[in-house]
């Protein structure tokens, strides 16, 4: 994570003002939103971009006319943004529906270059849009698919079994910095030096990292980088940092009309202009959160106070919980690498109804396997599934100790 000089941003109270989402009663009960790491609750200012544009600026690109001269020039802003976003150049940010379809989308690329007997690692603790994706690729083309295992004791996945993987015929390394699942933040700088280190590409799935630690692709050397702005409080938008020389390289499939130009060459279609538009906006919206000069140094001073935050508000909701008779946390400790994300069980009570009955308080929980199946699975919780709470920008103490109280009152 990025830092700089320590500087005072907003108030937790002056955040949460800016999200009409939290005026919610639900059951008599002021919600609380819970379910960040599945999707976070969208600001004030990132819906007003996108209803302006659509209001005043909506075109298609490249026309010589006003509205399509504005979208050109959104467009472009929103790549700057980004791009600042991950410390990269807005000609190495590129847009999709979401980050599962950019991923296909470049397997699918890339796949014309590999043949059997080549390999991809991939990892138990990852969600399936950055496993399922490389799987694919492996069928078609005949490629195996090596897989670092999960120590299930610690929710992390073993440096040792993954230098293990890695070897001459290694052509991708997929590997996600945090788990959506239990929270774990992986040795991203290990994995990228051992795949670089055997001329494999690094490919990072940064979806649940993104929203709690500033990402640097600079520092990281990761030859791509997938994020979705709707875990970041933007809208349901995906993007892709790519390497410019790899975006230039790769035959990414399109129409013939299509750009043949770097990063426009790795989209389809016309794109989501609105959904770009509101993922700057988002970035904006955490600058904004700091009285620094320089939207890179103010994402660096946001980021390291909401993440002193938010830990602060993990730790009480993890301690808690762990005094709860028959609650079964899940992840690596407090003490170990991790994001602001707890999952758990209630024994006697299945996850999907403990989260039907945490809603009538107001509760919102997020439930099941969160499409990290093979974690669910390798815990033995498949049938049952996990309980999973995140803390975003916007969660008080509040709120976690209502969560703990619904909790008490489950456990009895």
């Amino acid at each position: 994570m990025s830092t700089t000089s320590q500087t005072q941003i907003s108030t937790v109270t002056e955040i949460r003002s800016h999200f009409p989402a939290l005026e919610r009663v639900h059951n008599g009960h002021p919600v609380a939103y819970f379910d960040g790491p599945g999707g976070t609750q969208v600001p004030r200012q990132v819906v007003e971009s996108m209803s302006d544009y659509l209001y005043h600026h909506n075109a298609n690109t490249h026309w010589a006319y006003p509205t399509s001269e504005e979208t050109d020039a959104a467009l472009e802003h929103a790549r700057t943004v980004l791009a600042e976003f991950v410390n990269g150049s807005a000609g190495e940010i590129a847009f999709g529906s979401n980050m599962t379809t950019l991923t296909f989308h470049l397997s699918r690329a890339l796949s014309h270059q590999y043949s059997p007997g080549d390999e991809i690692v991939v990892t138990e603790l990852d969600h399936h849009a950055n496993i399922d994706p490389w799987r694919r690729l492996g069928l078609e083309k005949g490629v195996t698919i090596r897989t670092v295992r999960l120590n299930t004791e610690t929710g992390q996945i073993s440096l040792d079994d993954l230098e293990q993987c890695i070897g001459p015929k290694t052509k991708v390394v997929a590997i996600g910095a945090a788990s959506n699942a239990l929270g774990t933040i992986n040795d991203l700088d290990t994995a990228i030096q051992l795949a670089h280190s055997v001329g494999a590409l690094a490919f990072v799935d940064a979806v649940h990292f993104a929203p709690h630690a500033l990402v640097d692709v600079q520092q990281l050397d990761c030859d791509f980088l997938a994020m979705s702005a709707y875990k970041f409080y933007g809208p349901h938008i995906g993007v892709l940092y790519g390497k410019r020389e790899l975006y230039e390289e790769i035959d990414f499939p399109s129409l013939v009309p299509a750009p043949d130009y770097a990063p426009e060459n790795a989209e389809t279609g016309t794109q989501n202009h609105e959904g770009m538009v509101g993922a700057g906006a988002a970035v904006d919206f955490l600058a904004s959160f700091s009285g620094l000069n320089g939207r890179r140094d103010q994402l660096a001073n946001a980021f390291e106070e909401m993440h002193s935050r938010n830990m602060r508000l993990f730790e009480r909701l993890w301690n808690g919980l762990s005094e709860i008779p028959r609650v079964t946390l899940y992840g690596p400790t407090p003490d170990l690498p991790r994001t602001p994300t707890v999952s758990f069980t209630i024994e006697g009570c299945e996850s999907t109804e403990a989260a039907r009955r945490l809603a009538t308080q107001g509760l919102f929980l997020s439930h099941g396997d969160f499409y990290a199946a093979t974690v669910v699975e390798r815990l033995g919780l498949a049938e049952e599934g996990l309980l999973r709470a995140g803390c975003a920008c916007y969660t008080t103490e509040d709120e976690i100790d209502r969560l703990l109280e619904g909790v008490k009152g489950l456990s009895r």
